[in-house]
This record gives structure tokens, sequence and C-alpha cells, in this order.
């Protein structure tokens, strides 16, 4: 049924949904463009910090899962239309290893790539899904990707994303596996947390009588969303590269 109301809906009104939400995100831009920064308290300790400091670490890996809000729309994106508990868990278990490993990967062996490149793929993401859960693929594109391949592939940018910004820190060396890999479990942690609010309030919604007449527009909000990231990141590429 979900399928039917989307694949029915005209194209006037994808087009005018997704305008409408990118108008009125664009009025709200303070803090776009810092989805994977650091406060400057934080990137303090970070740089002072010597040593293991398990605790203090895993605090700051739920912090930045709670604030960055580029992780958080793309998986409320994942999770719009997912139904049952086991389904929950296998994509978020694979947007969390994506993430985890390169997390690791850029910070403890050193793997590098452009920021602004990184986080634009990261916006990208949730176009991405909303487009999915809009049966934009099989609407316009006439196939269906494979949401599993793809929310992998994507927790791979994500956990790459943060690392680019933890390896400007230049974090010290003493004590850095046990700091890492604190962090991430912090990460995660702060995920379930932040998903189970999100599925409290996903589930609230769906027992109301006009959840999938609202689930376009929501989906355009989300889409106009990630636009929103990119464009922001495409600018400070080329603005840094000039």
């Amino acid at each position: 049924m979900v399928v039917r109301i989307l694949r029915t809906t005209p194209v006037w009104r994808w087009c005018a949904s997704v305008g409408l939400a990118c108008a009125l995100l664009l009025l709200w831009s303070g803090n776009v463009a810092a989805a994977h920064g650091v406060a400057q308290d934080d990137a303090s300790f970070f740089l002072m910090n010597v040593g293991a400091a398990i605790g203090p670490f895993m605090y700051l890996g739920a912090k930045h899962m709670f604030t960055g809000y580029d992780h958080l729309l793309f998986l409320v994106g994942v999770l719009f239309f997912l139904y049952r508990i086991q389904d929950v868990i296998a994509y978020v278990s694979l947007f969390t290893l994506g993430h985890s490993v390169t997390l690791l990967a850029g910070v403890l062996w050193g793997v590098q790539a452009n920021s602004f490149i990184v986080d634009a793929i990261i916006g990208l993401s949730v176009v991405y899904k909303a487009f999915d859960n809009m049966d934009g693929f099989r609407r316009f594109l006439g196939f269906q990707p494979n949401t599993k391949i793809a929310v992998l592939v994507f927790g791979l940018f994500h956990g790459f994303g943060l690392a680019t910004t933890l390896q400007e820190l230049s974090l010290s060396q003493e004590g850095l596996v046990t700091n890492i890999l604190s962090f991430n479990v912090g990460v995660e942690m702060g995920q379930i947390l932040a998903l189970t609010g999100v599925l409290i309030a996903l589930s609230f919604w769906r027992t109301r009588a006009g959840f999938l007449r609202h689930a376009f527009v929501a989906n355009a909000v989300l889409m106009a969303g990630g636009f929103t990231l990119m464009g922001y990141q495409i600018v400070g590429y080329f603005v840094n590269a000039s």
C-alpha cells in the first residue's frame, strides 16, 4: 500500500514538495556545514589529552551521534518504512559495521580523503534513502538497488567523515587505540539511544491515520536536507581549492 501511494504521486507534487522543502531548509542553515564538527571544548580535550581516557572518549562518541544530524537524517530514512524488529537490527548492524570500519581505519591506519568530498557523499546518502522511500528508483529509473548494500556502503562514508575530522586534531599516539575504540563504542551507544527515540516517534506516528498521506512530504523534507548538506560541502570544496 505504501508503494502504491508513493508511486501514484504526481510528478508536479514531487517537484513542488522537494522545492518547498529546500527553500525552508535554506532558511535554516546556521550549522549545516558543521555536521561532523567538533565543539571547541571537545577539540581542546582531544588536543590536550595524553594517554588512555576511556570514559571521556565514550562520552564524546555518544555526544557526536546526538549532534551528528547527518547520521540521524540518514538513519531516519533507513528506519522510515521498517516495521519488523529483525529488519531494523539488520540494517542498523550494516550501518554500524561500515561506520566502525572506516572510523578505525581512518584514525588508526591513516587512511585519508578530502573531507568535503566525503561529507558531500554523506549528504548524498540522505538524498538516496529519501528518494528510495519515495519509490523514485522504480518510478523514474525502472529498477530497485539493493538497499542493504547501499546502507553498508554509505555507512563506510559516514565513518570516514568522522575520521577525517579526528585526523585534523592530531590526536596523541599514547593510548590512541584504546581511546578510538572507546570513542567508537560511545558512538554506537549514542546511536542506540538516538534510534530508540526515532523508533518510538515513528511507531507512534504510524498509528495515526495520516502517516501514509504525509510520508511523501516527510521524505521530500529529508531529501531537501540531504541536498542542503551536499551543497554546503561542494561549495566548501571549491572555496578551499581556490
